[in-house]
């Protein structure tokens, strides 16, 4: 028997093992472990805990939703917990599950429903007035992330809803990529050399993730709606019904929602899907059981992660053994390097597998995976799959340490270790350029129009351009001999990257790759500092100081902008003509909405809701998509709706589109 103090260390590091997982699952869509072997050691830590119940913990990861949000997005509250679903791994386990919900339902039983659980990102999508109002990501069960934007370019996903529905209604459902979606997307970064995504839930992930809400509809994106936050009056009254009910007002639903009357009839449809759950388009893991009438699930509750009225079961993850024969680290976009298992050839769930995931240093550490070690390869709806461990009783004693590179293997640039991961610290590097450019040139970045991602490739391919400012150089007798660039589309081009030079300071932070600096970080950045020699003269300790700025991010910053190859970004960008001064006018005081927070509402005419929304923090203000006592202004348009009636019944003062051209001036 292990002792409390062992047991002790045992709980700090499977909480610490757990917390680490969930980060990198939910936060930075990079998973570092399954899905068994996290709710195995998930198991085991609250069966520790109980044991111990002296040493509980409320931000332990067996009390809290997994996820977390993310620096660049607004971070929403849910207006109701968003919570997550225990797994099973077996058919007693649903029958204890059954056997326990009787239990509490004092001997009824309950209807039930199945329907397959889809392998994508969680998320609560709210209609105001019957329309489209907002977005969000499960976050940590509390808050999200606001993706309203992302969200509004599904095209499965209405705008509006039918007058029959509830005006106010809030749905919960699953953003995913569809299987030809993912094979079409990762064949293109195998192209271009780009790191692969492991699998089509990474791919979502990362997708939701961007700024450039065009990157969503482009790698076809797709949602299914399954639940609802809170029944209004008139809805229907079970789960099976509900998902009819809101399926014929346009809502995207499963036709695969089956209704039992027993939990026989509940291990049949398990083990009949089963059967034929890869001939579907997208990826499923598991099928959800739940009870179906919403009065019943009420009474039931829920834990303080998850509902008592339902579970989830996971489908056993297919598995094979194959040599590893060697260990390639690839480097992405923000310089992290990755390492990507080759072995022998092996059968797995329909394909020959070569190469699967090693994710980061510390797992193959944790594991001790070896280079010729014979090992356990995982594949359960991923199409690159992972090492789940090796087979050390087998070893001939030829198995070598896998030892992280020194030096990035794409430009031999320096590599640090941050957390779990490695990073090339040479913004310059080769293989993170492409990936560099063309985010620096995107619509929400620097924003110049016609250098699609096929161009770039020209550039490259060409040795135009090696370096950001290398963009500023180029010459109409550069451009025209490029494939499909006539003379009016390289005189649009060669205007569309002068116009770029005045973007300012904020957009230029953002626009350059510098981890954890998105938009909201660098209008941060440019709100303080006047110009870029004001923020080379900020210690670590004064950037710490700023509105979310933490110790990590800060240091990061700094490090960037004191490197070498850091000041020969913006030296660079400088020499070229790009203006390094702030575009905030807060700082001044000159802008009427300096400091203030802003709502916009309504349809406008003078300009897009995007393009405001640039245009109001550019002068300092703060953009909300909510009202609240703390708001300052609601600019509304036609036909403004509740947020209006909100902000008159708080006294929020509103301007109409006319005041707002008189006052601000037209954009």
């Amino acid at each position: 028997m292990p002792t409390r103090d062992e047991e002790t260390l045992r709980i700090d590091e499977l909480r610490r093992l757990l917390t680490r997982a969930n980060e990198a699952y939910y936060q930075q869509a990079d998973p570092v472990m399954s899905d068994r072997e996290f709710d195995q050691l998930m198991a085991e830590l609250i069966q520790l805990e109980a044991h111990h119940p002296d040493l509980a913990d409320s931000a332990s990861p067996s009390r809290v939703v997994g996820g977390g949000t993310i620096d660049g997005f607004k971070t929403v509250a849910h207006s109701q917990p968003m919570l997550s679903i225990d797994n099973t791994y077996s058919v007693e386990d649903v029958r204890g599950w059954y056997a326990r919900i009787i239990k509490t339902l004092d001997g009824e039983q309950p209807v039930l429903a199945c329907d397959p659980k889809i392998d994508g990102v969680a998320v609560a999508i709210r209609y105001e007035n019957h329309q489209f109002a907002l977005a969000v990501t499960r976050g940590d069960g509390v808050k999200g992330d606001d993706i309203t934007a992302q969200v509004r370019r599904l095209i499965e996903v209405p705008l509006a809803l039918p007058t029959d529905a509830p005006g106010s209604l809030e749905v919960r459902g699953e953003i995913f990529m569809p299987n030809d979606a993912f094979d079409r997307v990762n064949e293109a970064r195998e192209k271009n050399g780009d790191q692969l995504f492991a699998n089509a839930r990474n791919a979502t992930a990362g997708t939701l993730k961007s700024l450039d809400t065009s990157v969503v509809t482009d790698r076809g994106l797709a949602c299914l709606v399954h639940g609802v936050a809170v029944a209004p009056e008139g809805m229907a009254d079970g789960y099976a019904d509900f998902i009819e009910q809101i399926s014929r007002w346009g809502l995207p639903t499963s036709d695969l929602v089956k209704r039992c009357e027993s939990i026989e009839e509940v291990i049949d449809a398990i083990e009949a899907f089963g059967a034929k759950k890869n001939q579907l388009e997208y990826g499923v893991d598991g099928m959800v059981v739940r009870v179906d009438g919403f009065a019943q699930q009420s009474m039931l509750g829920a834990t303080a992660k998850a509902p008592r009225w339902c579970v989830a079961f996971k489908y056993p993850a297919e598995q094979g053994r194959t040599r590893l024969t060697r260990v390639d680290w690839q480097v992405g976009k923000n310089g992290t390097l990755t390492p990507r298992a080759t072995m022998d050839p092996v059968p797995l769930a329909g394909t020959v597998v070569r190469h699967a995931t090693l994710h980061n240093i510390e797992e193959i550490r944790r594991k001790d995976i070896r280079e010729g070690d014979l090992v356990v390869v995982e594949k359960a709806g991923e199409i690159i799959p992972q090492v789940v461990s090796a087979v050390a009783n087998e070893r001939s004693g030829q198995e070598k340490v896998i030892v992280p590179p020194e030096a990035c293997p794409a430009c031999e640039g320096v590599v640090e270790q941050e957390g779990p991961k490695l990073y090339c610290l040479n913004p310059e590097c080769p293989a993170q350029l492409r990936e560099r450019i063309t985010w620096f040139v995107g619509r929400n970045q620097m924003n110049i129009d016609g250098l699609g991602e096929k161009v770039v490739d020209q550039l490259l391919d060409a040795g135009l351009v090696r370096h950001l400012s290398d963009l500023y150089q180029l010459r109409a007798e550069d451009l025209l001999p490029l494939d499909r660039m006539g003379a009016q589309s390289v005189e649009n081009l060669l205007e569309a990257i002068d116009a770029s030079r005045q973007r300012g300071l904020s957009r230029v932070l953002a626009s350059v790759g510098i981890r954890n600096i998105g938009r909201s970080a660098a209008r941060t950045l440019a709100a303080h500092f006047d110009d870029y020699e004001a923020l080379m003269a900020a210690s670590v300790e004064s950037l710490q100081e700023l509105p979310d700025f933490g110790e990590i991010t800060a240091r990061v910053l700094h490090d960037f902008l004191h490197s070498p190859k850091g000041e020969a970004v913006f030296r660079g960008l400088q020499n070229a003509g790009v203006s390094l001064a702030s575009d905030s006018k807060s700082a001044g005081g000159e802008s009427p909405v300096s400091g203030k927070t802003i709502v916009i509402t309504g349809t406008l005419e003078s300009t897009d809701r995007r393009s405001l929304t640039d245009r109001l923090e550019s002068m300092g203000a703060k953009v909300s998509g909510s009202i609240s006592s703390k708001t300052d202004l609601l600019i509304a348009g036609e036909k403004a709706g509740s947020k209006l009636a909100k902000a008159t019944s708080l006294g929020v003062e509103v301007w109409t589109e006319e005041q707002m051209i008189e006052i601000l001036g037209s954009a």
